[in-house]
């Protein structure tokens, strides 16, 4: 009989992990596999914060059988006590021989340390198997723990002639339902939905995961607590009566403003506010707010769904990580309102290339997945 491959084992604890997209926040998504004899003896996954780690589960799931087992864990086993106990001890009182790590913790709570108490304990360690998947199913746990910020996901739609919305502002509905269904699990994995003022007062978008149009598979679980909304406000605009201050959930305002009136009426109507710095044009500092956003609410991935503006302002401040465009196949004009706001480019030598990552039918519309490509 052929005998599996570690590759083989490893990915088996990346689809573990997986099942914990919409749930783990802020905490890594995590799976793990414990095999002995090229048999599985018990496997688990990371399913909410403040809840057991994935190898807990695993070890629970395999009892006795974890004894001289190998175990495969996406992420290096943590060494602190925090909402539960060490995994790396846990692990070691266990009995496994050893345990292959996809990648080390970028937490500095752990950088490490984990690894480096199963190798005091005896056990063989080796790390780096399927490293680049497992980094790529945390990009927001990584970066706010590497960069000190989120990881910036920008969601648009618009037609094939690159229009977002009438010159009126009206924009619902470009794209079909299983795009909107995509945009609602872009929702869901993350921390914080960020928007402008400007695309409440247009819109007035509500700004929450709808769980009845996530359409998920079976073995993927939802924490059904709503994302942060983030409204970049630097001048105190929004409506009182906005749709999204009546939602389940917080609604942060980030504004630049002095005007305590209009500040002390919006948190009477149900919103926090956030005084940042502003830049020189008197509009919040972006890279604040996200430095703000890690560290005070913990976010580790932000969809940005917006208008030109702020996402050309995100665009123009290399603060943009990935791009999701929604393209249907419609036509809205030259007079409608162009994706981004990007002033003061004259010369093709000024342009802005994107990374394509991936193009894909989504229902009748496309999706494209882009990266930026940072100046020099």
């Amino acid at each position: 009989m052929r005998t599996a491959s570690p590759e083989s084992w490893m990915a088996r604890a990346l689809v573990l992990a997986r099942r914990g997209l919409y749930s783990t926040d802020p905490n890594p998504r995590v799976g793990c596999v414990l095999v002995k004899n090229d048999q599985v003896v018990g496997e688990g996954w990371h399913q909410y914060a403040g809840e057991p780690h994935a190898e807990i589960n695993a070890l629970r799931h395999a009892g006795e059988a974890a004894r001289d087992a190998t175990a495969f864990v996406t992420l290096e086993p943590c060494s602190h006590q925090g909402r539960t106990g060490p995994c790396s001890q846990a692990l070691i009182e266990a009995g496994v021989a050893r345990v292959v790590v996809a990648m080390q913790d970028p937490n500095p709570l752990v950088a490490g340390r984990g690894i480096a108490m199963l190798e005091a304990a005896g056990i063989e360690v080796d790390v780096g198997l399927l490293e680049a998947q497992a980094r790529a199913l945390n990009p927001g746990f990584i970066s706010r723990m590497e960069r000190k910020r989120p990881f910036v996901r920008l969601k648009m739609a618009m037609s094939i002639d690159g229009r977002t919305a009438m010159a009126s502002g009206e924009s619902q509905w470009i794209t079909g339902p299983a795009a909107r269904t995509e945009v609602q699990r872009l929702r869901a994995r993350s921390s914080a939905i960020m928007t402008g003022v400007e695309s409440i007062i247009f819109d007035n978008s509500r700004l929450t995961v709808r769980p009845e149009q996530l359409n998920l598979d079976r073995d993927e679980t939802i924490n059904l607590h709503q994302p942060l909304r983030v409204v970049v406000d630097s001048h105190v605009r929004l409506p009182l009566a906005a749709a999204c201050l009546r939602e389940p959930g917080r609604t942060l305002i980030a504004t630049c403003s002095n005007d305590n009136a209009r500040r002390e009426a919006r948190e009477r109507a149900g919103a926090e506010v956030v005084v940042l710095a502003c830049e020189g044009k008197g509009r919040v500092d972006l890279k604040a707010l996200l430095e703000y956003l890690a560290r005070n609410e913990s976010c580790n991935e932000v969809l940005l769904e917006t208008g030109a503006t702020l996402a050309g302002a995100m665009l123009d401040a290399e603060l943009i990580d990935e791009m999701h465009l929604f393209v249907a196949p419609i036509l809205l004009g030259g007079e409608a309102r162009p994706l981004f706001a990007l002033p003061g480019m004259e010369r093709m030598a000024q342009q802005r290339t994107l990374q394509i990552d991936d193009i894909r039918a989504i229902g009748q519309d496309w999706r494209i997945i882009a990266r930026p490509e940072h100046r020099d």
